[in-house]
């Protein structure tokens, strides 16, 4: 991710550079929420769900760039953010389970399941937010 910013920010990026950017980021979020939705800690489809919105997130914010715009990152469940929220989750799954807490089964519900269930509400928002700019930033062009 620094790689891109840094590319980005000194005006080197480059149509190759997207791609090797863009696609491994995609692939790592199929991976790891897969793998989390596959774990049997949680509930599967909650976690094919959180992999399908942060694709769709990310597919959004790829919007305003194909449209001929800039690329929208806007919204509070970016990559980063998504993954900060995953390794809480985890961490305070592992905790509960390490200490026999009872913690992690909130009425069937675990731990790695409101975190997904956060994701995939931010991911809402931050699919709302970009669109929203997008759609300004396409009206404001169109006049």
């Amino acid at each position: 991710m620094l790689d891109g910013m840094i590319a980005v920010a000194a005006g080197k990026a480059s149509a190759r550079g997207e791609i090797v950017n863009d696609l491994p980021d995609r692939i790592s979020d199929v991976i790891i929420f897969a793998g989390v939705a596959q774990s049997d800690l949680m509930n599967p489809v909650i976690g094919y769900w959180t992999a399908i919105l942060s694709l769709f997130t990310a597919y959004v914010g790829l919007f305003g760039q194909a449209m001929g715009g800039r690329r929208e990152f806007g919204g509070i469940m970016s990559k980063p953010w998504r993954m900060v929220a995953l390794s809480l989750g985890a961490w305070a799954m592992f905790v509960c389970q390490s200490c026999q807490a009872g913690l992690h089964d909130f009425d069937r519900l675990t731990i790695l399941d409101w975190t997904c269930l956060v994701i995939i509400a931010g991911c809402l928002q931050t699919i709302i937010v970009r669109l929203k700019r997008i759609m300004t930033t396409l009206q404001g062009g169109a006049q």
